[in-house]
């Protein structure tokens, strides 16, 4: 080496180390930095060195002027190159030295830190250790399969070994820096991949444009954390990293049933990549793109097919499902947006009333307790009178009741884990039963008893009305609604404000009657609807694909309105009403009630049997205290898995 290269690589180690950086003294005679760059400073004589496979390949060069501008600068050579001991072409290299490795050297400058308290001081080196933490763990540190002595990407794949710098967040230089994501990834490691990107609309914007807002591989497949594209995290970390940029898509995508299984931790149902593409993703308007109105049948028909256990092959109608529909957007959604509307309306309205129906209801009750203008229960369970009660229910209603209220509440657990499915309750829920899948096989399950002993209760009170020719459709002894129902219904507000007495109910009072009722109104919307969704071939085969959008709003909010309702309104009037309390009332276990109390709450029917001489019919012996005891036992179980369902539905309501 002539003295004047020598002299060249010294002054272009002071221009960029400065004075400050001078090799330190217990650098080995030989081994400054100005020697190191004679050989390997840019410009020099290229270096070969044995590769993989013992193939050649060349040394990196080193620019003095790019290493003194990153993070590194205040380094020697012999820093990191801790193994080489001379400066012989061959270097020697010392026994049991290990070559430079990045992970290790800042791993220990970082444990280090911690040991003498500068870990405040040192945060950019504890983000280093965490990306290493990350890395190890990552589907790049794995070994590679061609040469299992090594992982499959090290540090200095990805990184410029020599003037690493990574700009800081919110300059212009980070912004530049950005746009050499997708050729560093893809140049020598993910060919095939960055030929993709570079033609889709993600890479038409960074490589084409310039635009450093496009998506780059890191932010899809992060910088250190890598996992495997077939993994289950990935698969489920991709579409929250596809909802960073594309917010109100991935919204609209979490109410669909795809995206509710997604997000209960997931991962068989439809995805951003399985419809969009990865790499290659192109805008919906292109010819092109998989979700192309001419293309969209076909992609669909990936999983929606015969082919695959358990699935139907997709019919037309799925071409026009809404995967994004909202229901703010009346111009491109307008069946979506009606339907909404309709719905918050009928909510709105059903709750404005009975609420205000059992506020009121209670505060009177309550200041008629007070004054003593009203009976209250006595509770003489502990003597050994003989009572005479009244029989309300016989046991067919009984069954029915106790059936339908275990299956309505299976219905409730399992549904609204999956229409509530962003909250930290609904995947317990989805594990505990063993996954989506069995999730929604016990629902379906659950809605076929609930419409099977629906039909056989319908079939058994019309068979026996039909053959009763006495008995009289909108008569006292009928559930039908009649003008009785809505006088008695302005009776009973008059008697909130103390504007009038309390109406004198019949058999059936008007808010038995709306619950009885609103069984049918449940079953034939709830039913319908989730019948269509059940059965989505059979649905698209005759009707549009919004039709799924629409059903599985109508379907999701009916049932809303179902268990709010059950759990608030059902459970006031029969259960925490004054005159109630405490609950449970157990009139619909039992199938009796006190005459006394049958007397006091259905006076109107109480006098019409006593007028005709039929009373006596009714009456029965008070229950045993076994079957009093279960039943209380029966009802107050029932009631605090109503109240424990009622609280995660306003979870998930007030969280969504």
């Amino acid at each position: 080496m002539n003295l004047a290269t020598r002299l060249l690589a010294l002054c272009a180690c002071v221009f960029a180390f400065g004075a400050a950086h001078a090799a330190p003294a217990d650098v080995p005679a030989g081994l400054d930095d100005a020697t190191c760059l004679s050989c390997h400073g840019a410009g020099q004589d290229e270096i070969e060195v044995p590769g993989l496979d013992d193939e050649p390949r060349p040394l990196a060069a080193v620019d003095p002027h790019s290493f003194g501008k990153g993070v590194h600068a205040g380094m020697t050579c012999v820093g990191c190159h801790t193994d080489i001991v001379d400066a012989q072409e061959d270097h020697a290299k010392a026994e049991g030295v290990s070559p430079p490795e990045c992970a290790g050297c800042h791993q220990r400058l970082w444990d280090e830190a911690q040991q003498r308290g500068e870990a405040t001081a040192k945060e950019r080196l504890g983000t280093v250790a965490a990306n290493i933490a990350a890395y190890k763990e990552s589907f790049h540190a794995r070994p590679d399969a061609d040469y299992p002595d090594r992982p499959k990407a090290t540090c200095g794949d990805c990184h410029a070994t020599h003037d690493f710098a990574v700009p800081k967040e919110g300059t212009p230089e980070r912004e530049q820096w950005r746009l050499t994501i997708p050729k560093t990834c893809g140049a020598t490691c993910h060919e095939d991949q960055l030929e993709d990107f570079e033609t889709s609309a993600h890479g038409q914007r960074v490589m084409g444009e310039g635009d450093p807002k496009g998506a780059v591989c890191t932010d899809c497949h992060t910088s250190h954390e890598i996992r495997g594209a077939s993994s289950h995290p990935f698969k489920l970390e991709n579409v929250e990293a596809c909802g960073g940029c594309h917010e109100a898509e991935l919204h609209s995508y979490r109410d669909t049933y795809h995206g509710q299984v997604n997000k209960l931790g997931y991962t068989y149902t439809a995805k951003c990549s399985d419809c969009h593409g990865s790499h290659g993703i192109l805008g919906a308007d292109d010819p092109e793109s998989a979700v192309h109105m001419d293309n969209r049948l076909k992609t669909c028909q990936q999983c929606h097919s015969d082919k695959k256990e358990g699935m139907v092959t997709a019919t037309e109608g799925f071409i026009t499902f809404g995967p994004h529909a909202n229901s703010h957007d009346f111009d491109k959604y307008p069946q979506m947006w009606i339907a909404t509307r309709f719905m918050v309306a009928l909510l709105i309205g059903v709750f404005a009333f009975f609420w205000a129906h059992c506020g009121l209801w209670y505060y009177r009750e309550w200041q008629e307790r007070k004054e003593r203008k009203s009976e209250t229960r006595v509770d003489t369970s502990g003597l050994d009178l003989p009572q005479k009660h009244f029989r309300r229910f016989p046991w067919g209603w009984r069954i029915a009741h106790l059936v339908f209220a275990l299956v309505t509440m299976t219905l409730i657990i399992t549904g609204t884990a999956a229409l509530f499915s962003h909250t930290d309750w609904a995947p317990k829920v989805a594990a505990a039963v063993g996954g989506p899948k069995n999730m929604g096989l016990i629902h379906r399950v659950a809605a076929a008893l609930f419409v099977g002993i629906f039909l056989i209760h319908f079939v058994y009170v019309m068979q026996r009305l039909l053959r009763d020719r006495n008995f009289r459709w909108f008569g006292p002894d009928s559930l039908l609604p009649n003008w009785k129902d809505l006088a008695d219904c302005w009776g009973m507000f008059k008697w909130f404000l103390g504007k009038g007495p309390k109406p004198q109910f019949d058999r059936w009072t008007y808010f038995e009657k709306f619950d009885y009722w609103a069984v049918f109104w449940g079953v034939n919307v709830i039913g319908w609807s989730g019948l269509m969704l059940a059965f989505p071939h059979v649905t698209a085969s005759f009707f549009p694909g919004w039709v799924f959008n629409v059903a599985t709003l109508v379907h999701g909010e009916e049932a809303f309105l179902a268990a709010v309702f059950l759990f608030t309104v059902h459970f006031f009037n029969n259960h925490f009403r004054p005159d109630k309390l405490p609950p449970p009332d157990v009139v619909m276990f039992t199938g009796t009630q006190s005459l006394e109390e049958f007397r006091r709450e259905h006076p109107a029917h109480y006098q019409r049997l006593v007028a005709s001489g039929e009373l006596e019919k009714y009456l029965v012996d008070e229950p045993s205290k076994p079957m009093h005891v279960g039943s209380v036992i029966l009802g107050l179980t029932l009631i605090t898995v109503g109240l424990v369902l009622l609280v995660l539905v306003g979870i998930g309501f007030f969280t969504h």
